[in-house]
């Protein structure tokens, strides 16, 4: 198992690393080392691979050419320019520079698999790539040229250029530079190293960690604006009850509403409409429905959850090594199971953030919105309140939609259709984290316009936890009613706030 010491060095060994070492790896900057088990382990690995080198027999991958060149044999002397001319040749992505942490992240997934021995690369080559990691150093690997299949190829295929000296990286600081530049020590290849280097799902599956400690945030701020929205809309909370809600036994549903529940507690607002007067028995679905939806966003991430974890515990490469020393080919490249999450995921962000826009679009209406302004503005006519922030929100949503479509449907063929049927996991990873961005956004207008609409409820006073949220955003810069000011700066803030996760912690404190 791969350990976390407490100076922020993840030390990977010949079990999967957690999903907490990605994000430390990836997001945070911690150094990584291989363990003495893990370097044993390659040496076993590495042992078995320099055997059928020797073999005057022709051996997959490490005397023959590669995909639909598989059944050319190549002699001793050109088996280094082999794997220098396939890490070259498929070091082929263009377009943007794909973030950061999205790099480090499939390095560490990368060098993880090499850590079981199963790869068959030399240990000073595991080394290396684990030192440029820990350096910080950062190849720049561009948007397109992965089809998820054999795995994120192209990618992963900067990164072993990058350890070749070859190449555009950038250092801890951020500096573009070349690997050169950079101090790398080329590493040349040996029989079997460059598929060894290349042949993963680790950039798709480093963006779905990532995600997924994106969404353990997100989706509980979605609860506590849906509570702040359902607090300062004069909804009732009766729906939320827990015995009401056990009557349909998804554990997302139960988390969502004890959620709402938390974070409604000892609200004046929700107390001053408690009373033999009241009328409201059916609120819109938008807020009766909160804990169902986001329920059910929930339980699709730990089903994703699942297969990541699954994914974190494989050792994918092609050729592989078995436990008795077969070297074998095989398709657990294929990316399939990663991209199919990657895309339900999709589908269930942009529902959340659907919901989320139709309750901030209740805010502005006076029909809807129980003696609120129109649009929430200081002087209705002259001022236009958040009427254009319930566009951008409906854009956003928009948009959502669009990447919602999945990309795990689509299948291009490559490789003169020996890869005849591709997973698009690395495509379906990228529009992920653009509807996370997205999600963030909408949530941040949602929580801006219910904190404006608890101001407006004075001298009513909201639940402490709804009341810390406002009081937040107010220290942040936003501000409360009064008349029309530039807008875009707040929604920027307002996103800022909840994709630092400072929402979710308010309830997280207020529990503690």
């Amino acid at each position: 198992m791969s350990t976390t010491t407490a100076t922020d060095t993840v030390v990977v060994g010949t079990g999967p690393v957690s999903l907490a070492d990605v994000v430390a790896v990836a997001r945070h900057g911690a150094g990584v080392r291989l363990s003495d088990e893990a370097l044993t382990a390659i040496a076993r690995g590495r042992a078995v691979v320099d055997d059928l080198a020797r073999d005057p027999q022709p051996h997959y991958g490490i005397s023959t050419g590669f995909g639909a060149l598989a059944t050319l044999s190549i002699p001793a002397d050109k088996r280094r320019d082999l794997q220098r001319s396939l890490v070259r040749s498929h070091a082929a992505s263009t377009g943007p520079e794909v973030e950061r942490e999205v790099v480090r992240a499939l390095m560490l997934l990368r060098l993880s698999t090499l850590a079981t021995g199963h790869t068959g690369v030399r240990p000073e080559t595991a080394r290396a790539y684990a030192a440029m990691l820990d350096a910080g150093i950062t190849p720049v690997v561009r948007e397109y040229g992965s089809l998820g299949c054999s795995g994120d190829l192209a990618p992963l295929a900067h990164c072993a250029l990058a350890l070749m000296g070859e190449g555009e990286v950038r250092d801890a600081a951020g500096t573009p530079m070349t690997a050169a530049e950079a101090g790398i020590v080329p590493v040349t290849l040996t029989e079997k190293e460059g598929l060894a280097l290349i042949n993963g799902t680790d950039g798709m599956l480093g963006m779905l960690a990532l995600a997924l400690h994106d969404l353990d945030s997100l989706l509980t701020t979605a609860d506590v604006a849906a509570a702040m929205s359902v607090e300062s809309l004069l909804g009732t909370d009766a729906v939320f009850a827990a015995d009401l809600q056990g009557l349909r036994p998804h554990p997302g549903q139960a988390v969502s509403a004890a959620n709402i529940r938390a974070a409604l507690h000892g609200s004046g607002i929700m107390a001053s409409h408690k009373t033999p007067d009241c009328t409201r028995v059916q609120d819109a679905y938008s807020l009766r429905c909160a804990p169902q939806v986001h329920g059910a966003a929930r339980d699709t991430l730990e089903h994703a959850r699942t297969v990541a974890e699954r994914e974190l515990a494989a050792a994918i490469d092609n050729p592989v090594i078995t436990d008795d020393g077969r070297v074998e080919s095989n398709g657990n490249f294929h990316g399939a199971p990663v991209g199919y999450v990657l895309d339900f995921l999709a589908i269930a962000v942009a529902d959340v953030a659907s919901m989320s826009e139709r309750r901030t679009d209740r805010f502005l209406d006076v029909a809807r919105n129980h003696g609120l302004p129109a649009f929430l503005a200081h002087d209705p006519g002259v001022d236009s309140g958040l009427m254009i922030a319930q566009y951008t929100a409906a854009g956003l949503v928009s948009e959502l939609k669009r990447l919602a479509a999945p990309a795990s449907v689509d299948s291009i063929p490559s490789s003169a259709m020996q890869e005849d049927h591709v997973s698009m996991g690395w495509h379906a990873a990228r529009k992920l984290r653009r509807s996370i961005d997205a999600l963030t956004r909408v949530l941040g207008i949602e929580l801006l316009t219910a904190a404006r609409g608890q101001d407006l409820r004075a001298p009513l006073q909201p639940s402490p936890v709804t009341g810390a949220v406002k009081d937040l955003l107010r220290a942040r810069g936003i501000p409360g009613p009064g008349p029309d000011t530039y807008l875009s700066p707040d929604l920027e803030t307002a996103a800022d706030v909840v994709r630092e996760g400072t929402i979710a912690a308010a309830l997280e404190g207020a529990r503690s």
